[in-house]
């Protein structure tokens, strides 16, 4: 909790990279439900870009920056989502929301800190819903794949690190086998 707490406090102040407009906050998983001693607390962090810039597991452009700005590390794990879009899919299953620019949500904090947290998730999508939501996250996870796989391609023997290149490709291609699954 405490540095979830953190983050969200961080995230109340103007965002340190104006790259990635970072809007809104929210936590999903395993810390909303029964309470436990946790390794892991996965957070949701909604994004002012479109859609297509925010691809499933993927990290949109600045978001290492932003990451290491807000000093977002282990237990903290963030998916990236659109704004132009809903924060759940069928990974983030009935969030709570943390933060957005109303400020931090001290309500769900609390909540949180009493293990009360399936009192503070949304509602669930209905089945139609989620489909729509992985069809358009499938389409748009493919895009991003070509994508990425032609930035492969360009740099592949050009000169200087390959990593980053591989690494997002990695990415791109892990968020659209999810998403393929789970459809």
């Amino acid at each position: 909790m405490h540095h979830l707490e953190e983050l969200a406090r961080r995230c109340d102040t103007p965002s340190p990279v104006p790259m990635l407009p970072v809007t809104a906050l929210w936590v999903f998983g395993d810390l909303l439900g029964e309470p436990q001693d946790l390794t892991r607390v996965d957070v949701a962090v909604v994004v002012d870009l479109p859609a297509d810039d925010v691809a499933w597991l993927d990290l949109p452009r600045g978001a290492s920056h932003w990451a290491q700005a807000v000093r977002l590390r282990e237990p903290l794990f963030a998916c990236y989502r659109s704004a132009a879009r809903p924060v759940w899919n069928h990974r983030i299953s009935r969030p709570a929301l943390i933060w957005d620019a109303d400020g931090v949500r001290e309500s769900t904090l609390a909540a949180l800190h009493d293990g009360l947290g399936s009192t503070v998730r949304t509602d669930a999508p209905t089945p139609s819903d989620l489909r729509s939501q992985l069809d358009a996250e499938l389409a748009t996870s493919l895009r991003a794949l070509r994508r990425q796989h032609r930035t492969y391609d360009d740099k592949r023997w050009a000169p200087g690190k390959l990593e980053p290149f591989a690494d997002s490709l990695w990415r791109a291609t892990d968020g659209y086998l999810d998403l393929l699954d789970a459809r």
